[in-house]
């Protein structure tokens, strides 16, 4: 008996992906990201194939949040015909405590923008005994 699932495949990816797209039979799917924290820096890649980084993606830090931002026009012309392909996304997420803004960084390569933003590990507070008397 054959299943309709491809085996070591549960139908939940699937499921979770079709609900991630805002038109679940279009081409349209979300900028799919990958967030971490490496040697002190906060990485944040974003899968952007087929966009110009010199004009069509932008990275903006405001009040602790990090936005991407990526737009693409392509536009074919032969005898006879035209085709043209618009996409934007825009995705933005949280940046850890101490993040500095300041010095973030960011790279795209092969399809994937790389952004990093130093931040300082907060300290633990100093927890100080208070006497209380009565009067």
């Amino acid at each position: 008996m054959s299943s309709i699932v491809p085996r070591g495949r549960t139908a939940l990816p699937m499921l979770a992906e079709w609900f991630e797209s805002a038109w679940p039979f279009t081409e349209h799917s979300p900028m799919r990201i990958e967030e971490a924290v490496e040697e002190g820096k906060y990485v944040l890649r974003a899968e952007l194939p087929g966009f110009d980084p010199d004009k069509g993606i932008r990275v903006t830090a405001e009040g602790g949040l990090l936005t991407v931002e990526a737009e693409r026009e392509a536009k074919t012309e032969e005898k006879g015909r035209s085709e043209f392909r618009y996409g934007s996304f825009r995705r933005t997420v949280s940046l850890p405590r101490g993040a500095d803004t300041s010095k973030i960084a960011a790279k795209y390569t092969d399809g994937i923008l790389e952004v990093t933003v130093p931040y300082a590990e907060e300290k633990p507070g100093k927890q100080v005994e208070i006497e209380v008397t009565k009067k």
